[in-house]
């Protein structure tokens, strides 16, 4: 693609997380010299995360049970995205909030009141624990005025036993319950890539988006303006590339592939 020769040298880097760097709890082969080259150029960087459940420091431990050394400030996940999107909507607002550590913590340190007592907003999030009674307080509160935001609108999540209903599934939920859809912070909405970018420092002529999902990571890159490489090592299969209408500039087997391309 001859166009692809006209971008910038790459000064920036954001990756998803789950199927670029892990996958099932086991590191990818080649995230570990990956991380550690990246760290070593000096070139700023941060691993994304549609999951919202765990903070930063949080995520930082778990990948250095795996031995991937990402420190927590070069993490970036929805909960964070939607944290400053709502403290620039509206600061010092307040959410009813239906989600983990990772969101809570998030709202709290915008700045956020948490209270099912006339709330700005309802928050719906990750957890393992969905329960009826918050979903029918969430519907209540959205009936009565409260805005609607979804950290991600993935369907389902990934666990050890098969697939587990995840945000996206909720929402629409409560979307059926209520007639209101909500507003998913997370990929593919290019606000979370902008907001990765701000929080990095980049532009986007001069950085990469590494992802395993045409539908969210690579889609969400295009529209962001990003250079963008789908790696075949998660969710897409090469034969699907050709099935979207845009495309990723690299396409490569694993991360171990992307290693090179580091300046």
């Amino acid at each position: 693609m001859a166009h692809m020769s006209e971008r910038k040298p790459i000064e920036s880097w954001l990756s998803d997380m789950d199927g670029v760097l892990v996958h099932e709890g086991q590191a990818i082969p080649g995230a570990d010299e990956f991380v550690r080259r990246l760290a070593e150029s000096g070139r700023p960087f941060l691993i994304l995360t549609n999951n919202s459940i765990y903070t930063r420091r949080d995520l930082s431990a778990r990948l250095a049970t795996l031995g991937l050394r990402v420190p927590p400030e070069a993490i970036w996940t929805s909960a964070l995205a939607t944290a400053r999107f709502l403290a620039d909507q509206r600061p010092e607002g307040s959410a009813y909030v239906i989600g983990e550590a990772g969101l809570t913590t998030a709202l709290h340190e915008a700045g956020y009141v948490l209270t099912d007592l006339e709330p700005d907003y309802v928050v719906l999030g990750e957890t393992r624990t969905y329960s009826f009674s918050q979903i029918t307080k969430a519907v209540r509160l959205i009936e009565n005025g409260a805005r609607f935001i979804a950290t991600n609108p993935d369907p389902i999540g990934p666990s050890l036993e098969g697939s587990l209903p995840a945000t996206g599934a909720v929402a629409a939920m409560i979307t059926k319950a209520t007639g209101v859809e909500p507003y998913f912070v997370g990929k593919p909405n290019p606000l979370m890539m902008r907001s990765a970018l701000n929080a990095v420092g980049g532009h986007s002529e001069s950085t990469a988006m590494i992802g395993d999902r045409m539908d969210t990571d690579v889609v969400a890159g295009v529209e962001a303006g990003l250079e963008t490489i789908l790696v075949l090592s998660g969710v897409t299969r090469k034969e699907e590339v050709e099935r979207f209408p845009f495309r990723p500039s690299h396409v490569v087997n694993s991360i171990a592939d992307v290693i090179p391309m580091i300046g």
